[in-house]
């Protein structure tokens, strides 16, 4: 009996060790970061726990709030090999994940080769994805669930990890087309980027017309983040978080009993958006340096992850309603 007690004790010892060297590699990712975005911590933070939880994240936003500089300083930062594709309305589905070429020897024979797209890369950077043809950003779907690719009948294996971010224009901007719900889907969290703070605006005309500005070091790398990934995955999540987070879930879908939603949703969120509020929580508790999620995690990621989900009635539009009312009313509802 006492021996078994010695393993559990070492087990946690064990954790909470990988916990803290995990927490003090996220600081310096933070620091790092900071270096070259100013404010915005909660972007910055949302982003990172989408890489943590090993998702995707869409950045949505007016150009010009620094969305792209964040992707490629995370890049860096977190020392993945990162491609960066600028989307627009001529893009093609071959010029993201490749195409097969001919190729013809000195005996004449011809034969196919893959030259291998931009999609082959850790930290994919998917810029104004909605510029590009519905056709186009489907190209998207497979590697984003599956992590792989296929050509012409074969399959190709993405690098390890795989990451989305993806930056989005407001749909009411010229020339941008509506994601399919599906992609959406794909992504964990969904990352409103708003206007900066007033200092924080200060600092970037200081710090970013100068002759010299500061440039990200890497802090980790690949081998490094999966496995404060591993460690995300494996930490405990109490039966009263579980259980929030199905009740906010089942909560913004129609038909579950929800006056406000069964008024207001056209259509809710799925299993993913369950799966997505696990591991953000378990990965937001890590970033603050807690062992364990809380209640606060869940209602903190309700927007960012039930916001992509989700679909307003005509009814509800009309009335200038919009999705984030809604979450912010289920909140609310939770909380009691």
């Amino acid at each position: 009996m006492g021996m078994i007690k010695t393993e559990a004790s070492l087990d946690e010892q064990a954790i909470v060790a990988a916990a803290e060297r995990a927490l003090s590699d996220i600081a310096a990712v933070r620091a790092e970061v900071s270096k070259v975005i100013f404010g915005q911590e909660s972007v910055v933070e949302n982003t990172l726990l989408a890489v943590l939880s090993g998702g995707h994240a869409l950045l949505v936003g007016v150009p010009g709030l620094a969305k792209t500089r964040l992707v490629t300083t995370l890049g860096e930062v977190l020392g993945l090999a990162a491609n960066r594709i600028q989307f627009t309305p001529d893009l093609m589905p071959s010029d993201i994940l490749g195409s097969e070429v001919m190729d013809q020897d000195e005996n004449g024979r011809r034969s196919f080769r893959f030259v291998k797209g931009p999609v082959f890369a850790q930290l994919l950077m998917a810029d104004e994805i909605n510029r590009a043809s519905p056709r186009t950003q489907s190209a998207l779907l497979q590697a984003m669930q599956e992590y792989h690719i296929t050509i012409a009948g074969q399959r190709y294996d993405l690098p390890s990890p795989f990451h989305v971010l993806a930056t989005q224009n407001p749909l009411e901007q010229e020339g941008t087309y509506p994601l399919p719900e599906a992609q959406l889907d794909r992504f964990l969290l969904q990352v409103d980027v708003h206007y900066p703070e007033l200092a924080a605006e200060r600092q970037i005309l200081l710090e970013t017309t100068g002759l010299t500005e500061a440039k990200p070091e890497p802090v980790i790398n690949a081998a490094r983040l999966i496995e404060i990934q591993t460690l995300v995955r494996q930490m405990p999540v109490s039966d009263t978080v579980v259980d929030a987070i199905l009740s906010l879930v089942r909560s913004a879908r129609p038909g579950q009993g929800n006056a406000s939603t069964d008024k207001h949703v056209a259509w809710g969120p799925g299993p993913r958006a369950g799966q997505a509020m696990m591991l953000c929580a378990r990965a937001r508790a890590l970033y603050e340096g807690r062992l364990a999620p809380s209640l606060d995690d869940i209602y903190a990621l309700a927007e960012p992850v039930l916001e992509h989900r989700m679909a307003l009635t005509f009814a509800a539009r009309a009335e200038g309603m919009s999705v984030r009312d809604v979450i912010a009313g289920l909140v609310k509802q939770a909380k009691g």
